[in-house]
């Protein structure tokens, strides 16, 4: 257990023996902000005295008196009450130790038998990812990488919408460009495609099946539609995995419309069902809507939200205890809705949560972005990735809540300094290993008994507080959370550097002490750049 964690529960035990019931994650620990107030520092006897019946800095002197561990130096009541813990250095520096035994596991939750599926990206099939797939496939699979390191099981899931309206797009846009290439004029709709990338794919038809598809029936109809989803799918796919972002799991409209799964569905929701002007509504008002939704247009025809509804209660029939929707920002009415439909089933509305994730918006030299160079149309997640990289896109998406609007900033991605973070965060991670190659003769003391500067006692703190971190950031679906977190070590690391020598022949013990202190940080370092899907080099 970590000090931070260890005084918790010291200070929620010594509660319940005073009369009050607290867990010990309601218990506040504070980095001490000066080395003569300590290492730690609470407000525990401002917060609970009233509750108690005593004066905050009786209730602080008497807890200074009783709490004992061989962890504690000692302690110190200030002000009106607050507590400073004076901790064993054994205990500050026993952290390397761990690391440097559990490795990449440092961190690691326990196992917490709960299964997530986490949908994210779901990109339409009918044309290159934009930049706010990009955001939503950095929020989701990050978060997935927080759960799991959190101890949870998770599915990572896409679905696909390969039926309505915009396939049929897809599938007419395909049609016209396979004419095209016959001598026939182009032929697309208002609400066609008009994307580049169409002509590769009906030129590919044309190569492999000549004029076989000429003919309008059926037959090319469902041709062109199926053909145009395989092809733009596995695009997707490519791009995502070369972005790091892989799928466990990929559900198909298609399936959930097959059968009778809707209309027996429908059936099975009867007393929440009426027809009016010849459509059936749900009455989503009666739970978390804002009003009743239609589900059956007038001509028979299905509304997006009852495929969308019988998706939902597939994912649940498969055993998740949680599902998490990423969402685009401008989906904020559909999880309302959504609940209401679990909520008809029987199913506790909280089983369902989203992410929404905001808007991207490009700039360069200060002025905003909106073309590519390239082709000279909107700018996609493979422009992006392809002149910034991977490292840099995953890193500066992840930094801000997603529920924050997102400037990306391509001289501060493409720039070589301290103010591009993620570049600050791997110089650090490739410094370490700088410093431990060129003090490969001295040996490594793991108890790191010489470490005494304020720099060293700030990076040990640091370090021991990335398994609540990550506990916390899991629970709140916070990625960002892990990129200050990065950034701060990274500070630390640097300032500790600029200051304590690490290779001094002259000191030996010092050395060895400092080299151990710095194999944590590399460690540790690299676990929390790939929580962000972010490398971590060893040179730069």
């Amino acid at each position: 257990m970590d000090n931070e964690s260890k005084l918790k529960q010291l200070l929620a035990d010594a509660a319940k023996d005073l009369g009050l019931s607290l867990a010990p994650e309601q218990v506040v620990i504070d980095h001490a902000k000066e080395a003569s107030h300590g290492d730690y520092s609470t407000n525990f006897a401002l917060r609970y005295a009233k509750a108690l019946g005593l004066a905050p800095k009786a209730l602080a002197e008497k807890l200074a008196s009783s709490l004992q561990d061989p962890a504690i130096e000692r302690i110190e009541v200030a002000g009106p009450g607050f507590i400073n813990f004076f901790m064993a250095k054994s205990s500050m520096t026993s952290v390397i130790e761990k690391i440097a035994q559990e490795g990449k596991n440092y961190g690691q939750g326990a196992k917490k038998n709960v299964k997530i599926d986490v949908e994210f990206v779901s990109a339409n099939p009918t044309g290159d990812l934009h930049l706010g797939h990009t955001r939503c496939a950095v929020v989701g699979d990050d978060i997935c990488r927080l759960y799991e390191k959190a101890g949870y099981d998770v599915t990572r899931e896409y679905y696909l919408n390969d039926c309505g309206n915009q396939v049929e797009h897809l599938g007419h846009s395909l049609r016209a460009r396979y004419h095209e290439l016959f001598g026939e004029p182009l032929d697309l709709g208002e609400d066609d495609y008009r994307g580049l990338d169409l002509i590769d794919i009906a030129k590919s038809i044309q190569k492999e099946y000549g004029d076989r598809y000429l003919k309008d029936d059926q037959e090319s109809h469902d041709f062109f539609i199926s053909y145009g989803i395989e092809h733009e799918l596995a695009k997707i796919r490519a791009d995502l995995d070369s972005f790091g972002v892989k799928f466990d799991v990929v559900s198909k409209e298609s399936d959930i419309r097959k059968g009778t799964t809707i209309p027996d569905t429908i059936a099975s929701l009867h007393e929440y069902t009426y027809v009016q002007d010849g459509a059936t509504y749900l009455r989503t008002s009666q739970f978390l809507d804002d009003k009743d939704r239609p589900i059956v247009k007038r001509d028979g025809s299905y509304t997006y939200f009852m495929p969308d509804i019988c998706y939902h209660y597939n994912k649940l029939s498969r055993g998740f205890d949680l599902l998490v929707d990423v969402l685009g920002s401008d989906h904020h009415g559909y999880i309302g809705r959504m609940k209401s439909a679990l909520m008809m089933k029987g199913y506790n509305p909280d089983v369902l949560q989203a992410e929404f994730v905001q808007v991207v918006r490009t700039y360069r030299d200060g002025k905003e972005v909106k073309m590519s160079k390239r082709t000279g149309k909107a700018i996609t997640h493979r422009d992006l990735v392809e002149e910034v990289g991977v490292d840099a896109v995953r890193y500066l998406f992840a930094e801000r809540a997603a529920s924050a609007h997102l400037d990306f900033n391509y001289n501060l991605a493409l720039g070589h300094s301290s103010d591009n973070p993620v570049y600050y965060a791997q110089y650090a991670h490739a410094r370490c290993c700088s410093i431990l190659e060129l003090g490969k003769d001295y040996p490594i003391d793991l108890k790191a008994p010489l470490l005494q500067e304020k720099e060293e006692m700030s990076i040990l703190k640091h370090l021991a507080d990335f398994p609540s971190m990550i506990e916390s950031s899991a629970a709140s679906r916070s990625p960002y959370k892990v990129a200050a977190y990065i950034h701060t070590l990274a500070e630390l690391f640097h300032e500790f550097y600029a200051k304590c020598r690490v290779i001094d022949p002259e000191h030996k013990e010092v050395t060895s002490s400092r080299l151990a202190l710095i194999l944590a940080v590399k460690i540790v370092l690299e676990d929390a750049l790939d929580l962000l899907g972010v490398s971590a080099p060893e040179r730069m």
